[in-house]
């Protein structure tokens, strides 16, 4: 066991192409938190044994994967209890850069909660080529490019305490509702969600969804994406990011979440009613102005 508190498990897709570049710069990133977390990488695709013995991190090849080659989370969750020790496992989609305050802000929830899911809301950048990782030090925000808020529905970190989670559906990774599953079942057993973006947010490199047959609508709409909508449940983003019990604030204060996605429908009630609405108008008397 190494000084964190936090075991991160990933399910990397081929190390090819733009993909290949951003997964790298990901995974290098969990290397450099401090202290540094130990990290397993799951599955055969290309390049992730290479990279796992050039980083030193852990590699677990076979997992259970559905009748279309698609990993099942249900497996990793269950083979990554056997191989790790940490009272935290985080399950961090692989193109997604970590700094150090997001451990630092996972710590100090830990430090108030015996079990719980941290989440965060992430931010969006375009990142073309590899970061320059050298030296000892975490990676700085001021190292990356500019970017932007991303979705309540856009969910690809979840950090939470090993003893969660035991009970999990043969749900496939990287198709959606997968992720919204693992806050429905922590909403339902009672465990709080912190909500972490105040602090830390997750750092999503954008990319093409080129790895799945049918693009992006595939991963959304495709067969698995409906197959895993069925063991989901219920409606359809009825468990995002908006649904989160409690957030952590500056100085490591929690403090309860209301009224989110209340206060979210009505604000797109109002867009909806008195800006989207009326923009033929406004534009006719050169009133309108781009949303911000």
């Amino acid at each position: 066991m190494t000084g964190s508190p936090i075991t991160i498990l990933a399910m990397p897709k081929p190390f090819q192409g733009h993909v290949g570049i951003i997964q790298r710069n990901a995974i290098k990133s969990w290397t450099k938190l401090m202290p540094r977390p130990e990290i397993f990488l799951f599955g055969e695709e290309a390049g992730t044994a290479e990279i796992a013995a050039e980083l030193q991190i852990g590699h677990l090849r076979d997992i259970h994967r559905s009748e279309l080659g698609t990993p099942l989370l249900n497996d990793l969750l269950n083979r990554a209890r056997e191989v790790t020790t940490t009272p935290m496992l985080a399950y961090v989609n692989s193109d997604i850069i970590l700094l150090q305050e997001f451990q630092d802000a996972v710590t100090a929830a830990h430090s108030q909660f015996s079990k719980f899911l941290a989440v965060a809301y992430r931010w969006e950048i375009d990142l073309r080529s590899e970061l320059d990782f050298a030296g000892d030090e975490p990676l700085r925000v001021d190292q990356l490019p500019p970017g932007h808020p991303g979705h309540h529905t856009a969910i690809d970190v979840f950090v939470f305490t090993r003893d969660m989670y035991v009970d999990v559906p043969p749900l496939a990774l990287g198709r959606a509702w997968f992720d919204q599953w693992l806050i429905k079942d922590a909403l339902l057993h009672g465990i709080p969600v912190v909500d972490v973006t105040k602090i830390a947010r997750a750092i999503h490199q954008q990319h093409d969804y080129g790895h799945i047959a049918g693009g992006q609508r595939g991963a959304y709409a495709g067969e698995e994406a409906l197959r895993n909508l069925e063991l989901y449940g219920g409606v359809q983003h009825a468990f995002t990011l908006l649904h989160a019990t409690h957030e952590l604030l500056s100085g490591g204060a929690i403090r309860r979440t209301r009224y989110r996605a209340e206060t979210f429908r009505v604000q797109q009630w109002l867009w909806l009613t008195f800006v989207q609405r009326t923009a033929p108008l406004r534009k006719r008397l050169g009133l309108s102005r781009a949303r911000p």
